[in-house]
């Protein structure tokens, strides 16, 4: 929600000031300019993207403006549901995991995390990152690089509805000049009809240009970046599972390949040591 406030505050400055300086928000609503550059941008999104970026495009921007990201009490289920992962391979051997594994919804740990496992990407990230490890088809130094190109995939298909972003807007000032020329075009041709028609017709034609930097620089190149932020730390939530997976399979006690994983958190989401040792010791045997 905090996007709206950041629309609310441009839009408002905005305005304001043009009001403050004797401006009347009447004069900017010409509805052919409001055709002309949005139309345009929305045709320009049509053409430059496939129909799945597309539907990325809607989907990341309604998270941007009303979703949340992971917050540190969703890294703290996460590795303690990889610890209690990690123990039951060690407790039980590797073929133990196989039940949780292949049918995780199903699974006695990862019911206990049902936040976890509304997220199909991390849950399948986490699975896949698992599988080798069970049926020993790769070795263990050989999994941390295939994690790691699943994990540069995912990113560049996350950032596609970014790079669109970023191009319809900046496009739209030349948008807006193209909007303007219209208006120019068109008070040419109404220059008989006497000042007041000119005025008016002029004032269009800045509006023109006016709403296509402004669209631009104050609403869609941020967005691109707020989602742009938002790709990051989702590929922080997948590269603290790889991290932790690819210890766990190196050999390293499920208590130390949580810890690496903990290590690898930006320090905003990054649970403490002691707090996390605590809970994780505290934590029933798990079967």
């Amino acid at each position: 929600m905090l996007i709206l406030l950041g629309f609310l505050i441009v839009f408002g400055s905005a305005i304001g000031g043009f009001m403050i300086a004797g401006g009347h928000p009447a004069v900017l609503m010409h509805v052919s300019e409001f055709v002309v550059i949005f139309g345009i941008a929305i045709g320009i999104l049509i053409i430059a993207s496939p129909s799945r970026v597309l539907k990325e495009v809607m989907i990341k921007t309604k998270h941007a403006m009303f979703g949340k990201g992971a917050a540190k009490s969703d890294y703290f289920d996460l590795l303690k549901l990889l610890y209690e992962v990690f123990m039951v391979g060690r407790r039980n051997g590797l073929i133990a995991l196989e039940e949780h594994v292949m049918n995780p919804k199903e699974s006695s740990i990862f019911q206990r995390y049902p936040k976890f496992l509304a997220h199909p990407e991390r849950l399948e990230f986490l699975v896949n990152g698992l599988k080798p490890v069970i049926d020993g088809k790769i070795k263990p130094d050989q999994l941390e690089s295939l994690m790691e190109a699943e994990l540069d995939a995912k990113a560049d298909e996350a950032d596609h509805p970014v790079h669109i972003l970023q191009l319809v807007g900046d496009s739209m000032p030349g948008v807006g000049i193209v909007a303007a020329v219209l208006g120019i075009i068109n008070t040419m041709a109404a220059i008989a009809d006497g000042p007041e028609v000119v005025g008016e017709r002029v004032a269009a034609a800045l509006t023109g240009t006016f709403l296509g930097i402004f669209a631009a620089y104050g609403f869609v190149n941020p967005l691109a970046n707020r989602i742009k932020f938002n790709n990051a730390e989702e590929r922080q939530f997948l590269k603290c599972i790889m991290a932790a997976v690819a210890g766990f399979a190196k050999g390293l006690a499920p208590m130390t390949a949580v810890e690496v994983a903990r290590r690898s958190l930006d320090s905003s989401v990054q649970p403490g040591s002691e707090k996390l040792e605590a809970a994780l010791k505290a934590m029933p045997a798990v079967k």
